[in-house]
């Protein structure tokens, strides 16, 4: 099952964590993969790892030209485009009245506009393939509220606002478009803020941030790639506009 065989499959942020994993999931099940990332040196890494199917692209996803640019190429290359995933982003810490209009600018930017760009320039290509299967990383902050996430908050909404409008206007071309909201996952970000913010109690504050979950710990790229993989495969053939959490019950139980 979840068979991806000669799909040919774009993962944005592919060079790292959710997307790095992603990228290796989506080989294993048969895919084409072409991840796109400004992080070349770590992008021809992952692509050399998973071997023939890989390919690397060095393209800035904020910005529109050189999206389409880069998506065309892909799509004329293979005749086709089936899968697209839209993970590159980034986050802010920082309430309301910590957070600057170049901050609030940035997060718009990174996590909304790329979102629109790549979309945008996939579409045509799916259309033209009969259909095709979109999937956005939004986050588990777009339904809740957490402390000190304005701008990425108010970003991943948007992402989740998104997904279901455009689950409904290609409804009929044959493209389904979900989006999987995690809670928090153990990538270096994670190890990278306890550093800065708790240097003297890093320890302690990972396992208090991994009991948020009820499950005790956070979840991991690998199986946050797992559930994409399932989005974007034709088993998934029926669900579309979704926003499938992965937050190991943080939400939804009672610990």
């Amino acid at each position: 099952m979840f068979s991806l065989q000669s799909k040919i499959a774009i993962v944005t942020g592919g060079a790292k964590e959710i997307g790095e994993a992603t990228c290796h999931s989506f080989a294993q099940q048969g895919a084409m993969v072409r991840l796109i990332d400004i992080d070349i040196p770590n992008a021809l890494r992952v692509a050399s790892a998973i071997g023939a199917c890989g390919q690397a692209h060095n393209c800035d996803v904020t910005a529109p030209d050189a999206v389409t640019h880069t998506i065309d190429e892909i799509a004329r290359n293979h005749d086709r485009l089936d899968i697209l995933v839209n993970n590159a982003g980034a986050g802010h810490i920082g309430k309301l009245d910590a957070t600057t209009e170049k901050d609030l600018d940035s997060m718009y930017t990174i996590n909304v506009r790329s979102v629109y760009f790549c979309t945008r320039a996939a579409l045509p290509h799916m259309k033209k393939s009969g259909g095709g299967s979109i999937i956005n990383l939004s986050s588990i902050v777009s339904t809740v509220g957490i402390p000190d996430r304005f701008a990425y908050s108010a970003s991943k909404g948007a992402v989740a606002a998104m997904t279901r409008s455009i689950a409904v206007d290609y409804l009929e071309d044959g493209i389904r478009c979900n989006s999987v909201a995690p809670a928090r996952v153990h990538t270096p970000f994670v190890d990278a803020y306890l550093e800065k913010y708790y240097p003297d109690a890093q320890n302690e504050m990972f396992s208090q941030l991994s009991r948020v979950q009820p499950l005790g710990r956070m979840a991991t790229p690998e199986e946050v790639a797992a559930l994409i993989c399932y989005l974007a495969s034709d088993e998934n053939a029926f669900l579309t506009g979704a926003s499938l959490p992965m937050d190991g019950g943080a939400f939804t139980l009672q610990p």
